[in-house]
């Protein structure tokens, strides 16, 4: 999966609230392998899974990967360039998403 780039759609609250990370009796944010999955190279995407049944969002996954491992708006924008990148569209639609983040982050 790391020598092909194969997106890893991750859903951290999903995750923690389902107990897919096994061996922590009441695991937090900073338990998810997330952070160790993107520090060795992993292609990862921030996602919310069930968003009624998590009680989350897009924007809160984001914020609370962010204060579990203090990733800044460069980390964000990278998830989102690999989210956009991994996305079952035409082309055009992907080169287009990937222009608006692009563009959006260089803003800030």
């Amino acid at each position: 999966m790391l020598e092909r780039g194969i997106a890893l759609e991750l859903s951290p609250s999903s995750n923690l609230q389902t107990g897919a990370i096994p061996g922590i009796e009441e695991p937090t944010m900073r338990d998810h392998p997330f952070d160790d999955l993107c520090r060795l190279g992993f292609n990862v995407t921030v996602n919310t899974d069930n968003r009624l049944m998590s009680g989350t969002s897009l924007s809160r996954e984001l914020r609370l990967l962010s204060e579990a491992f203090g990733y800044d708006l460069e980390d964000i924008e990278l998830f989102q360039l690999n989210a956009a990148n991994a996305a079952f569209v035409d082309m055009d639609i992907r080169t287009e998403i990937i222009e608006r983040i692009t563009d959006w982050f260089e803003a800030q």
